[in-house]
């Protein structure tokens, strides 16, 4: 893995984005202390999958189980 500095980073960016397609990961470090890491896609995938959508979580969502039932009750009373 190689390590540049950010400012070197800035200034050879397609080089960074060229050995990240050729499999090769970068680090860039500000002050001294690694701030970030340049993967190729595929690496990135595998460590962050695509998240499912709200919307599509609440259609896959099983529902409440039968075992769990709502009491009737209306509840406590409270003044106002």
């Amino acid at each position: 893995m190689r390590t540049v500095n950010l400012r070197e980073a800035e200034a050879t960016l397609s080089a960074i984005i060229e050995a990240a397609e050729a499999g090769e990961a970068v680090t860039i470090t500000r002050h001294g202390k690694a701030a970030a890491v340049v993967v190729p896609v595929d690496i990135a995938a595998r460590l962050y999958p695509a998240r499912q959508g709200f919307g599509e979580f609440l259609m896959n969502f099983p529902g409440v189980p039968d075992e769990i039932e709502r009491t009737p009750s209306p509840g406590r009373e409270i003044e106002l």
